[in-house]
């Protein structure tokens, strides 16, 4: 009986995670919210050293394609050219492809810094701006992006990116964002996720929390809960780096 129960119980949580996650849920960027560790950058001697990477980055401002390891899951060769003494355009690749472009610009009083970025690795091309204010300078010489920098607002100018489409698979998810689609199920068990660096858990907590836990060779990179209001009509996602120790809150809402 008490096996019998048990199946019971599961198969409820399975219609409940049905009905409760399944469609395509679009983040509102108006609600997105950030804290953790800032960004920090040093261009002199012709070399960029990302300092807050996880691991750290340090290539040359050449222009050229240089490789970096620990970041295959995103992108495994970096271009780093220096546009002016204000402004520094990176291009990121993967597998001699196109994954991503952005441009960060400081502005004149150097207090602030717009980065703004495509990213290819999507279906859609995702593109928008993310702004910054300054929280420390870097040494005398160097470029003007040399510092510590704090994120205070992000804007997709796309829909790409904002979409993330959940569908139940009797004893998990199949989860979809455009950039990739993978399945688990809620067994708290690793699966794979588009390539042999990352992996994803899943766990059902409740009929209306999900958690996810993300892994790159086998460390845990990110733990994320989202939790479907009672009306069914928004999920709250809350989203923490265990890398660098940031978070990020967003709402998102579902579409018909």
């Amino acid at each position: 009986m008490a096996r019998l129960f048990s199946v019971v119980l599961f198969l409820v949580a399975s219609v409940f995670a049905q009905s409760r996650f399944n469609g395509t849920w679009e983040m509102k960027m108006d609600t997105l919210q950030f804290s953790g560790a800032p960004e920090e950058y040093l261009l002199a001697g012709g070399v960029y050293h990302c300092v807050s990477c996880v691991p750290p980055v340090d290539v040359k401002t050449d222009g050229k394609d240089h490789a970096v390891t620990g970041h295959e899951a995103f992108f495994d060769t970096i271009a780093v050219r220096i546009l002016d003494r204000r402004s520094v355009r990176f291009t990121f690749k993967k597998n001699g492809k196109p994954a991503a472009v952005s441009t960060e610009t400081v502005s004149l009083d150097g207090r602030s810094m717009v980065e703004e970025f495509a990213n290819g690795i999507q279906v859609d091309t995702v593109a928008g701006k993310a702004d910054f204010v300054r929280l420390s300078p870097g040494p005398a010489g160097s470029h003007a992006l040399s510092g510590r920098w704090s994120m205070k607002t992000v804007q997709n100018s796309t829909r790409a990116g904002t979409l993330t489409t959940y569908q139940s698979t009797g004893d998990g998810m199949k989860i979809s964002d455009g950039s990739q689609s993978y399945e688990a199920k809620f067994d708290g068990k690793d699966y794979p996720v588009g390539d042999a660096h990352s992996t994803v858990s899943l766990k059902l907590i409740d009929e209306s929390t999900m958690e996810e836990t993300d892994k790159r060779d086998g460390r845990v990179v990110m733990v994320a809960r989202m939790t479907v209001s009672r009306d069914g009509k928004s999920m709250k996602v809350e989203s923490s780096d265990k890398e660098r120790g940031g978070t990020m809150t967003y709402t998102a809402k579902k579409l018909p």
